[in-house]
C-alpha cells in the first residue's frame, strides 16, 4: 500500500524521467558507438573499444567539408531569418491596428509550418528552375531562410506580445528618443525571444535534409553526407561528430541556465 501511495504521488515525475530517457537513448547509442572499431563497413554492431575515430574525426573524405558547409549555411540562414523574422514579429504585434494585411500575413507565416516539407521543397525547386538559378549554396541558403522564417516569427512574436508597453512609454517620458528606447528598453526585453528563434532556426537549418536535397544540386551538406554514407557504410566519425555536437549543445544549455540563476540571485 505504501508503494502504491508513493507511485501516485510521483507518477508525473516518473513519466517525465521515462520520457527523457526515451529521448536521450539515441544520443547514448551514438556516443557509445563513437568508440567502436567495426570490422566491416557498417557501424551497427559493437566489436571492440577504440578511440581512433576521436583522434581523427576528419579521416573520412568529405566529412569535415560537408560539416563546415552546413555550419556556414546554418549561420547565414539563422542571421537572415532572425533579422527578417524579428521585424515581421514587431510589425504584426506593434502595428496590428495600422497593418491592414496582418491577417493575411499571419496565415502566410503559418503555412510553412503546417505544410509538408516535401511540398515546400518541390515548390522552391520549381521556382529556382523557372528563374534559371543554378542549384547550390545560394539556393540552399534562400530555401533555409524561407523555411526558418516562420519559426523565428512565432518565437519573437510570443515574446513581444508579453512586453509591457508602459516601459517604453516611461523611457519616452524621460526624453529617450525612438532609437535609444529601442536599444535600451525594447531590444533587451525582446532578446530572449530573438535568441530562442535564432537557436531554433540554426538547429532547423543545420538538420534539414528534404529541402536541401531538392535544392542542393551537386552541393553536399552534412545531413546529405550522412544519408549518402549510410548507403555504402556508416563511418564511426559520423558518430564522433554527432556526439561532439550533442555535448556542445548540452554545455550551452547548462551555461545559459547557470548565468540565468546567477542573475536571479544577484537581483534577489
Amino acid at each position: 500500500m505504501t508503494f502504491v501511495n508513493w507511485f501516485k504521488r510521483n507518477v508525473v515525475v516518473i513519466a517525465g524521467l521515462l520520457t527523457l530517457a526515451y529521448l536521450l537513448l539515441p544520443n547514448v547509442v551514438v556516443t557509445v558507438f563513437s568508440f567502436n572499431r567495426p570490422k566491416g563497413r557498417f557501424n551497427y554492431q559493437w566489436q571492440e573499444f577504440s578511440t581512433d575515430a576521436w583522434r581523427d574525426p576528419c579521416g573520412v573524405s568529405g566529412l569535415c567539408e560537408s560539416l563546415g558547409l552546413s555550419l556556414q549555411i546554418a549561420f547565414w540562414a539563422t542571421l537572415g531569418a532572425t533579422l527578417l523574422g524579428a521585424m515581421i514579429a514587431f510589425a504584426l504585434v506593434r502595428y496590428r491596428y495600422r497593418f491592414r494585411a496582418r491577417g493575411a500575413v499571419n496565415s502566410l507565416i503559418f503555412l510553412p509550418m503546417a505544410m509538408p516539407e516535401v511540398v515546400m521543397a518541390a515548390s522552391l525547386l520549381t521556382l529556382f528552375l523557372n528563374m534559371g538559378a543554378e542549384l547550390g549554396f545560394w539556393t540552399i541558403l534562400i530555401a533555409h531562410i524561407m523555411f526558418c522564417l516562420s519559426f523565428v516569427v512565432v518565437a519573437v512574436k510570443a515574446r513581444v506580445m508579453s512586453m509591457d508597453p508602459r516601459l517604453e512609454q516611461a523611457a519616452q517620458d524621460l526624453y529617450a528618443g525612438p532609437v535609444q528606447t529601442f536599444l535600451r528598453v525594447t531590444l533587451p526585453i525582446a532578446a530572449p525571444g530573438i535568441a530562442a528563434g535564432a537557436l531554433l532556426a540554426f538547429a532547423l537549418s543545420f538538420d534539414d535534409f528534404i529541402i536541401t536535397n531538392f535544392n542542393a544540386g551537386s552541393t553536399v551538406t552534412f545531413p546529405m553526407f550522412v544519408w549518402g554514407s549510410a548507403q555504402r557504410g556508416t563511418p564511426v566519425q559520423i558518430n564522433v561528430i554527432g556526439t561532439a555536437m550533442f555535448v556542445v549543445a548540452v554545455a550551452l544549455v547548462l551555461v545559459s541556465m547557470a548565468v540565468g540563476n546567477r542573475r536571479k540571485r544577484q537581483k534577489a
